[in-house]
């Protein structure tokens, strides 16, 4: 996570899938910009279009764990990359490797941490 922050702070952009993941990350104390990609009813050529239009140097996707997550992921992977905008996967590969089936989603990364936290220091 303090790599995350890290990035964040250096201008990386985060896209997570709703409020509460955007939430959750902020909980986290990850400041930088974020963009959320299934509010407003946005679609996906307007979540693609609004990445675009940020000055970034890579873009961090970091939706669910779900089919739709995984499927949405793919999709914008193909498509940044396909414009020339460098993708990241790699935190969400690492946290789903982690979180396992513990945790479907960004949201719920938070409360599993406090959860881990609790059991180390029993």
């Amino acid at each position: 996570m303090e790599k995350l922050v890290a990035d964040s702070a250096k201008g990386c952009l985060i896209v997570v899938e709703g409020k509460k993941d955007y939430e959750a990350l902020r909980r986290l104390s990850v400041n930088g910009k974020i963009i959320t990609a299934k509010t407003s009813r946005k679609s996906f050529l307007d979540i693609t279009a609004e990445i675009e239009k940020q000055s970034c140097p890579q873009v961090i996707l970091l939706l669910d764990f779900d089919r739709r997550g995984t499927e949405l992921t793919k999709r914008l992977t193909q498509h940044l990359e396909a414009v020339r905008i460098k993708t990241n996967t790699n935190y969400w590969k690492e946290l789903r490797a982690f979180v396992g089936r513990d945790v479907r989603d960004i949201e719920g990364i938070p409360t599993y941490l406090q959860t881990l936290n609790k059991k180390l220091a029993q």
